[in-house]
């Protein structure tokens, strides 16, 4: 399985950006799909999550509610986050993660998810 999270760069404030993640030798249909972010000497933090069932729920850290929306492609089998009116506070290294497996109590929890990508860099300046 491999997820190639790409779409981070450095940008203003109050700009936008969306986040791909494609997935490889995994059907992301059936999965919980995440993103996290993490800035140095900071635990990974959760970010957004999409439930695994159709019309899945979805989850927003409180910091990020009503500016990124995680989205899904399961033609393409990739997520998304879209990214609007960015604050310098949202620079972090951001990560995508899926799960087949979780429960809806645990979607926000990064120590319950099996794949990650590798994460992109986003940086917004003041």
């Amino acid at each position: 399985v491999q997820l190639q999270a790409s779409g981070g760069g450095l940008v203003q404030a109050g700009d936008s950006l969306r986040l791909s993640c494609a997935a490889s030798g995994r059907n992301l249909s059936r999965d919980t799909v995440a993103w996290f972010r993490q800035t140095p000497g900071k635990e990974r933090e959760f970010v957004a999550s999409e439930f695994r069932f159709t019309g899945g729920t979805t989850r927003y850290t409180d910091s990020v509610k009503g500016r990124f929306t995680i989205s899904r492609d399961n033609a393409k089998n990739t997520v998304y986050l879209q990214m609007n009116s960015l604050k310098p506070e949202d620079t972090a290294i951001y990560y995508c993660a899926v799960d087949g497996s979780l429960i809806l109590s645990s979607i926000t929890n990064a120590q319950q998810y099996d794949f990650w990508g590798r994460g992109t860099l986003v940086t917004v300046s003041s």
